[in-house]
């Protein structure tokens, strides 16, 4: 996809926020032209990192999980916060990558799974069919052939009867953390032992998406998924670090929060590129694009580590939302919050409609308490709308009847609770 394709797939569901897709369009197109260079060249150009810095609720996150959806390249969204500075208990900054690389085996195992699901069916059916005809025969008319009980179960015709099969007995993985690695106890003597089974009755549904998924293993070639899985991970992987702002604390604090600057400084390493030992193999970060974002409110992008800062040469400021935002954000995008409450409420026969001067009123409610209380930008509106179909959520009609429901300027001031936003400002 060119940039502007990309912007264009993110204008459908994220309202604004022009310069941060523009940013991350370039970044994931540099990507494809890296790939179509000289293997030498290659290796001289790393990706140019980005920190997005805007106020909670303006879509950080959601350009994030768009782009995720949109590029079929391995992609981990983590929170800063959960990693602590190496001495501490808690997980450290090396375990995002492995994660990255269980992502990537994940979508090239996928891949490779559609490749062979048809033949994996058929070799399902086949196993199921002989259950079939050793099992329920009474079930089945007299006289049937397997070939026949094979046209009806690939026909789907079967899925509700029950049979007996045969699983494999996975042990429970209880995972230990050792020297950055972690160890699964389960796995351990896995392989040396012989695999255990148990019987289980299913529906020849599920006997069915059990054994294919058994087929697949098989016609699946692991050690070429995990160097595929390695490559991908290495050349296309994509990290998002959300709640940068919260490591980017001084060194002179005190108290709990003093392995902030640890886990920046564990943090370098990863970003400026390495080698991470996983359970798969060694992989070098060099080429992962990194993407952090904060909210930046008490810090600033300035009290990281001069390195680190260093290390995201791309800055892109998310903007406030204003009315006009809020009123896109109602109306525009194919997943927008109306249409959502429509579908909902729909399931009760409740038709519920919007008129301009209502959602317009919804808008200048959400711009007006985010100036008065806290910004929370599009996240306000969730609790505004929650509050102002409460009454019509709980009032159902048991009959089955529909019922119209319009929501007009007046609708949203006579139910929503004006005076509790105009005192809310005064408490402390």
């Amino acid at each position: 996809m060119t940039p502007k394709q990309i912007v264009n797939e993110l204008d459908r569901y994220i309202v604004g926020q022009f310069n941060a897709k523009k940013a991350v369009a370039i970044a994931l197109r540099n990507r494809y032209r890296r790939s179509q260079l000289s293997l030498a060249d290659r290796e001289e150009i790393t990706p140019k990192n980005i920190i997005m810095k805007g106020p909670t609720g303006v879509g950080k996150t959601e350009i994030a999980r768009r782009l995720a959806k949109l590029v079929k390249a391995p992609f981990l969204k983590v929170e800063a916060t959960k990693y602590t500075e190496v001495g501490y208990v808690g997980r450290d900054v090396e375990s995002m990558i492995r994660d990255l690389v269980e992502v990537s085996i994940r979508l090239v195992k996928d891949e490779r799974y559609k490749e062979v699901e048809a033949r994996a069916f058929e070799q399902a059916v086949e196993r199921v069919a002989d259950l079939l005809m050793k099992q329920s025969k009474e079930l089945l008319p007299e006289g049937i052939t397997k070939l026949a009980v094979q046209d009806e179960l690939s026909k789907h015709n079967l899925d509700q009867m029950q049979v007996e099969i045969a699983v494999a007995d996975i042990p429970k993985p209880v995972e230990l953390q050792a020297g950055g690695g972690e160890i699964n106890i389960g796995n351990i003597f896995g392989d040396i032992l012989p695999k255990k089974t148990k019987k289980r009755t299913v529906t020849v549904e599920e006997a069915l998406r059990i054994y294919a998924a058994e087929e697949s293993e098989k016609l699946i070639d692991l050690d070429s998924v995990e160097n595929e899985a390695l490559r991908r991970a290495e050349n296309d992987g994509v990290i998002f670090i959300d709640e940068m702002d919260k490591i980017a604390g001084k060194a002179s604090q005190n108290g709990p929060d003093v392995s902030r600057e640890g886990v920046q400084r564990d943090i370098l390493p990863i970003v400026e590129g390495c080698t991470v030992s996983t359970k798969y193999g060694n992989i070098k970060t060099d080429y992962i694009l990194f993407i952090a974002s904060g909210a930046f409110h008490v810090s600033k992008v300035s009290d990281l580590i001069p390195e680190l800062q260093g290390r995201f040469p791309v800055l892109v400021e998310l903007d406030s939302l204003g009315v006009d935002d809020f009123v896109k954000i109602l109306t525009e995008p194919e997943n927008a919050i109306t249409q959502q409450y429509k579908k909902l409420l729909a399931v009760d026969n409740i038709d519920l409609s919007f008129t301009e001067d209502g959602i317009a009123e919804i808008a200048n409610v959400a711009y007006d308490q985010n100036n008065t209380l806290e910004d929370i930008g599009a996240r306000r509106l969730q609790s505004i709308m929650e509050h102002i179909v409460e009454d019509i959520s709980y009032d159902i009609n048991e009959e089955g009847e529909t019922k119209k429901v319009v929501i007009d300027r007046q609708y949203v001031l006579d139910n929503f609770r004006t005076e509790s936003r105009n005192l809310k400002k005064y408490v402390l």
